[in-house]
């Protein structure tokens, strides 16, 4: 029996889910973790993150054209390396970033929603209402694809619109910051130059990463061979426009130590030399629909993503006492971080974790699958040269400046890395063989589009 296409996602809803995972929490609170490495050039940072995702977003387009399922990049690991503990590993690095993305969006709701009540006891609160919001995500998306999408279309028009207007009105009264200016460095700044811009370009790429999250609906959009990548392109693009026009209002309005102070909810004090006490209450609930919608659209992705690994034999079996098992790990992991890690942390190990996945996509288009992709070899191996350039900075500037970070990006990487080969082993028969056929339901894998479905042959030693 064939899914009712009009139960299946629109371009535009697709587009509506994307950019509401980016722009959900990205903007809202990064440019200030930004604006506190690289001073008032804070704006040229998420131009040049932007560039960098280009190259990047290369590599899902060409995989999501080819090979579009609801596993997304989960699928996208397997074709390149076939099943087994490398495509599990990258595979669980980027649902863990997505996971973290999840519950970095939770807290920005959390900083934003207490500005309106003047708390002082943000230790506990903030982290009390991103629970609150993240039981609220689980609440729309059982409720199906439809609710999801209407919810992400009216959201969308929301905070483009409102986003829009801090914008212009910031530059309006303001003006446009001189370049000179840009390139300011001021005494709330680290010392750190161009090394500290690179570094800093982790962030501003973190910014742009749930475009990631729309390879994931394969299975849910219509002609998926087609709009997952005009999906994602469009995505980007929306997000660059508004990242950059909004980043260049708050160089205008505030002082980097401002934007360095406020640097959890930046653009509500952004707000208040344009539009006054009414802008505080006015970006405060832009930050809401924001991160709500954000939550939603990121929940949806990271669950389908994990029925696909359970699917694929990469995992255990989901446990079926619930409904919509993979929905329920997702939200209990993003709970767990939520109360366990602050903003800034939260977002340097997301940004670790995708970067280190990102670098594997690229290889496995570039080694494996450029005839089957129709890629131009040239463009994976530029985004790999910008990740590890990146990556490599980023790390040095973490271990100078806080390396519990480097410490517990190690640790979940090797736990992943090990458990995925235990669980290898738990299916490799005498002969070195895994069994690794797709759970089958009415004859075709689970969750996939006709186009994606794995041959027998795929039972390859890892």
């Amino acid at each position: 029996m064939k899914p009712n296409p009009e139960s299946k996602l629109s371009l535009l809803g697709s587009v509506s889910l994307g950019t509401g995972v980016m722009i959900g929490a990205g903007i809202f609170v990064l440019m200030g973790q930004i604006a506190e490495l690289v001073g008032k050039a804070f704006p040229l940072a998420f131009l040049a993150g932007a560039m960098v995702v280009s190259f990047s977003a290369y590599s899902y387009v060409k995989f999501s054209n080819a090979y579009p399922s609801s596993g997304g990049v989960a699928m996208f690991m397997r074709k390149a390396y076939g099943p087994g503990t490398m495509a599990g590993t990258f595979s669980l690095l980027m649902y863990v970033s997505m996971v973290i993305a999840e519950s970095l969006v939770a807290r920005t709701f959390g900083s934003y929603t207490l500005r309106l009540f003047n708390v002082e006891n943000t230790a506990v609160m903030v982290p009390a209402l991103g629970v609150l919001l993240i039981a609220v995500a689980y609440i729309v998306n059982i409720s199906g694809n439809k609710t999801i999408e209407r919810t992400a279309n009216i959201t969308a028009v929301i905070k483009i619109a409102g986003i829009a207007i801090l914008a212009i009105a910031g530059l309006a009264v303001a003006g446009f910051p001189s370049v000179g200016e840009l390139g300011r460095t001021d005494s709330a700044t680290v010392a750190g130059g161009n090394f500290n811009f690179v570094a800093a370009l982790a962030l501003s790429i973190l910014a742009f990463k749930g475009f990631t999250t729309i390879t994931n609906q394969g299975a849910d959009i219509i002609d998926p061979h087609r709009n997952l990548g005009r999906s994602i392109i469009l995505s980007i693009l929306i997000c660059t426009i508004i990242y950059t026009v909004l980043a260049f209002s708050v160089a205008s309005s505030l002082s980097v130590e401002e934007v360095i102070t406020a640097k959890d909810y930046a653009l509500a004090a952004a707000a208040q030399p344009v539009f006054g006490e009414s802008g505080l209450l006015f970006t405060v609930l832009l930050a809401i629909v924001a991160t709500v919608s954000g939550l939603i659209a990121s929940v949806f992705s990271a669950s389908r993503m994990l029925a696909m690994l359970s699917d694929m034999k990469q995992l255990p079996k989901l446990y079926s006492g619930f409904k919509n098992p993979a929905l329920v790990v997702t939200v209990g992991l993003a709970i767990t971080l939520t109360l366990l890690f602050d903003l800034t942390r939260i977002a340097s190990i997301g940004a670790i974790f995708y970067l280190i996945m990102d670098i594997a996509i690229h290889w496995g288009l570039f080694r494996y699958l450029l005839k089957e992709t129709g890629a131009t070899p040239v463009v994976p191996v530029i985004a790999i040269a910008l990740d590890i350039i990146i990556l490599g900075t980023f790390l040095i500037l973490k271990y100078k400046t806080d390396p519990l970070v480097i410490i517990v990006s190690l640790i979940g990487f090797v736990a992943i890395l090990v458990a995925q080969r235990l669980f290898m082993i738990t299916h490799t028969d005498s002969t070195g063989r895994m069994h690794m056929e797709m759970e089958m339901q009415m004859g075709k894998p689970m969750a996939a589009e006709k186009a994606t479905e794995m041959p027998d042959d795929m039972d390859m030693p890892q």
